[in-house]
């Protein structure tokens, strides 16, 4: 028997912003739900504690402790990018599979597309 939650997800998903957003922040959570985890792995793999690392990147233990143990962390770039330094390892960018650009790209770019082609006036 399925909830009224999913019911209303699932009919509120025919809304172009709604799916929308909900693209962007699964991809948001995902995203950052992996590379901490993957900061985390070589962490305690190099055999460093938080206060270690906080030492290494010159970032305070406390910013250092919430990134990689907050439910919801949500660093910068640059933190991110000398966190993973300190670890040997480096950000790179690489392509969705056609399934995740269907779940997450094409909800995206739905309303840029409508746009671009005259079906929705834009409202900047």
């Amino acid at each position: 028997m399925r909830s009224a939650f999913w019911d209303d997800h699932e009919r509120d998903l025919r809304d172009p912003e709604y799916a929308r957003e909900f693209a962007a922040e699964s991809a948001r959570i995902s995203a950052l739900d992996a590379l901490v985890n993957a900061l985390e792995q070589a962490r305690a793999a190099e055999g460093l504690t938080k206060a270690d690392l906080a030492r290494a990147t010159g970032i305070t233990g406390s910013a250092v402790r919430r990134l990689l143990t907050a439910a919801n962390p949500n660093p910068t770039l640059g933190t991110v990018v000398e966190i993973a330094a300190a670890l040997g390892l480096k950000l790179t960018v690489e392509p969705m599979t056609e399934e995740e650009r269907r779940a997450v790209t094409e909800p995206m770019l739905c309303g840029v597309r409508k746009a671009a082609s005259g079906t929705e006036k834009d409202v900047a």
